[in-house]
C-alpha cells in the first residue's frame, strides 16, 4: 500500500536519474509479426520496434493530463509516425479543486475538456479523443462500467498497443484503469490477446525513490524520444494549465502539479512497466493479470488502491507497506505538522466522556502522537500498531512515560488479553475488510470494561489503500454497538470525517459529573 501527498515535495529527478539502473533500462521488446501481423511493415520482414511498426493505438488515461505525464512524447512520435492513435480519458477531471471558491466542479468539468483538446493538438494532429466522463475519484466505483466501455472500444479499434496507468502507481483510480487494462490487453481470453500492454507511472516518480521495495526496476522500459516529441509533450502539459497552475488566488486554488513534480516529465524520453513476455511467464514468471505491478504496497489499490476488498487471508499484507510507509518519512501523515490533523486530534480528545481514561488500548498508534495525548489522561496505555518502523518511532517518543508499553501487533489476529475502559480506533478501519473488522469488534467487546467507551474517527474520502470508506466503516460500528449494549454519546460529522463515541454508560458528560 502507498500512501503520498501531492502538495508536499517528493523525490528528487536527480535521485532517479543518478542511480546506473536508470542508465541502464532497456527498450520495450519489439512487435514480432508472427503475431501481429498488422504491426508489420511490407519491408520489414522481422520484428519492428514499438514506434516503427504499423497499427492502432490505444491510450488509456484516468485523469487529462495522465496521457501526456505519461506517454505524451510517445504519442508524438507514433502520431509523426502515421499511427492512428486514441486517448481515452475516463473521468471528468471536476474533483482536481474541491476546495476552490472561485472554480465549480461544472467549470472544471468543461475546461478539462477543452484543455485535453488543446493538448493533444499540440501532440499531434488527427488523435482522437474519447471521454467516458466517470466521475473524478469514482473509478473503483464504476468499475464494471468502465470495464464494458473499453472492451467496447478496444474490440471496435483493434489496437496492436495499448497504453495505460500502471497499476501500482499509488492512486486508485489509476490503479483500477490498469488493472482493466491488464484484463482486456494481452492475455488468453482477452479482448486483445495478441496486443501489447505498457503502463505508465505517475505518481511513482513521487512517493518512490530507487531502493523503494514497490518500484519495479526488473520490469521497467525506455523508450526513447527526440528533442521534437519532448517539446511536443511540454507544449501539450502547459495546455493543462488548470493542473500547472493555480486556477485563481483564492485558498483551495493552488496548482495541482509542483513544479518539481512536473520535472520529472521533462524531455523526450519515457519510462514505462512491460509485462514479461509469454515466454518468460511460462517459465514461471507471474500471470498476465498481474504481470508488472509492485508487490504488497498497492494497493496503494486504490486499492486505490483498495480494490480488491481484503479478506481475513491478506491482512497481514499491511505490515510490509506500512512499514514502507513509516521508512520514506518520519511523519508520513502530517500529524504533528498540518493543522488539519492538530485540530481533528484536539476533537477526539474533547469528545471522550471521561476526564480520567483509566486503561486505554490504542489501535493503529502510528508514531505516538495521540498516544502521547492519551498517556496524560490514562493510567496505562497499550498502543498498537502493524508496522515496526512505526512502534520503533512510537517508543522512543513515549519513552518518558512507564505507563504506556507500545507493541507490534496485527489486530486482524486478534487483541491481547486484559480489560479496557477506553479502546481508540482511529484512522484503521478502513484497512480491514468487512469480514476482518467484524471480528476486532467481536475482540473489543469482549474485553471493554463495564462503564467502557469506544471512540472513532475515520477520513470519509477514501484512498488507495482502503479496503472500505469511513462511512462504511461507522456504519458497521453502528449496528455492532447496537448488539453490543453500546450508546452513542458523541456523533460529530464533518464532510472530511467521522468521529463518534460509544459507550457501556449511556450518561452525558454533564450527568458524569453531577451537573444534572
Amino acid at each position: 500500500m502507498v500512501s503520498f501527498d501531492a502538495r508536499e515535495p517528493g523525490t528528487p529527478v536527480a535521485t532517479w536519474r543518478s542511480d546506473p539502473r536508470w542508465a541502464a533500462l532497456p527498450a520495450p521488446r519489439p512487435l514480432d509479426p508472427a503475431t501481429a501481423p498488422e504491426a508489420a511493415e511490407p519491408d520489414a520482414p522481422g520484428p519492428v520496434d514499438l514506434v516503427g511498426a504499423s497499427g492502432p493505438v490505444v491510450v488509456l488515461a484516468a485523469h487529462a493530463d495522465d496521457e501526456t505525464l505519461g506517454a505524451g512524447s510517445l504519442v508524438a512520435q507514433l502520431v509523426r509516425h502515421g499511427r492512428p492513435v486514441t486517448v481515452v480519458v475516463v473521468t471528468d477531471g471536476a474533483a482536481s479543486h474541491p476546495r476552490s471558491t472561485t472554480t465549480s466542479a461544472g467549470s472544471l468539468r468543461e475546461l478539462r475538456l477543452v484543455e485535453a483538446r488543446r493538448a493533444l493538438d499540440e501532440l499531434g494532429t488527427g488523435i482522437e479523443l474519447v471521454a467516458l466522463g466517470v466521475a473524478d475519484g469514482a473509478v473503483r466505483e464504476a468499475r464494471d462500467e468502465v470495464r464494458g466501455r473499453v472492451a467496447a472500444l478496444l474490440a471496435e479499434r483493434a489496437p496492436v498497443l495499448v497504453v495505460a496507468p500502471w497499476r501500482g502507481d499509488g492512486h486508485r483510480d489509476h490503479r483500477v484503469l490498469g488493472e482493466v487494462a491488464a484484463e482486456l490487453v494481452g492475455g488468453a481470453g482477452s479482448v486483445l490477446p495478441d496486443a501489447r500492454l505498457l503502463e505508465y507511472p505517475i505518481w511513482m516518480w513521487h512517493w518512490g525513490s530507487p531502493d523503494h521495495a514497490d518500484v519495479p526496476w526488473p520490469t521497467l522500459v525506455r523508450v526513447a524520444g527526440d528533442e521534437e516529441a519532448g517539446l511536443a509533450k511540454q507544449r501539450a502539459l502547459a495546455r493543462y494549465a488548470s493542473q500547472v497552475q493555480p486556477l485563481g488566488d483564492g485558498p483551495g486554488d493552488e496548482a495541482v502539479l509542483r513544479p518539481d513534480f512536473v520535472e520529472h516529465f521533462v524531455g523526450g524520453d519515457e519510462v514505462f512497466v512491460e509485462a514479461p513476455a509469454a515466454a518468460a511467464l511460462a517459465e514461471g514468471g507471474s500471470s498476465g493479470s498481474t504481470a508488472g505491478r509492485a508487490g504488497p504496497a498497492l494497493d496503494p489499490e486504490d486499492p486505490p488502491s483498495r480494490e480488491p476488498e481484503r479478506e481475513l487471508a491478506s491482512e497481514p499484507a499491511l505490515a510490509p507497506a506500512f512499514d514502507a510507509t513509516h521508512a520514506r518519512r518520519d511523519d508520513p501523515w502530517g500529524v504533528t505538522t498540518r493543522w488539519y490533523e492538530r485540530r481533528k486530534r484536539a476533537l477526539v480528545l474533547a469528545a471522550l466522556p471521561d476526564e480520567r481514561l483509566g486503561r486505554v488500548l490504542e489501535i493503529g498508534c502510528s508514531i505516538g502522537v495521540v498516544t502521547e495525548q492519551l498517556a496524560g489522561r490514562a493510567d496505562s496505555v497499550l498502543a498498537l500498531d502493524v508496522s515496526s518502523v512505526a512502534v520503533e518511532r512510537a517508543r522512543e517518543r513515549l519513552a518518558d512515560r512507564p505507563h504506556v508499553r507500545v507493541e507490534v501487533a496485527d489486530v486482524s489476529a486478534g487483541l491481547p488479553d486484559g480489560e479496557q475502559d477506553l479502546v481508540v480506533l482511529g484512522e484503521v478501519g478502513y484497512y480491514l475488510s468487512p469480514a476482518a473488522l467484524g471480528q476486532l469488534l467481536a475482540d473489543v467487546d469482549r474485553r471493554l470494561a463495564p462503564g467502557g467507551s469506544l471512540v472513532a474517527c475515520h477520513w470519509r474520502h477514501g484512498a488507495d489503500d482502503f479496503a472500505q470508506d469511513g462511512d462504511e466503516v461507522h456504519e458497521a460500528l453502528a449496528a455492532w454497538a447496537r448488539t453490543a449494549g453500546l450508546t452513542r454519546v458523541v456523533g460529530h460529522v464533518e464532510e472530511d470525517f467521522l468521529l463518534d463515541v460509544w459507550s457501556r454508560d449511556p450518561r452525558s458528560v454533564a450527568t458524569r459529573t453531577g451537573l444534572r
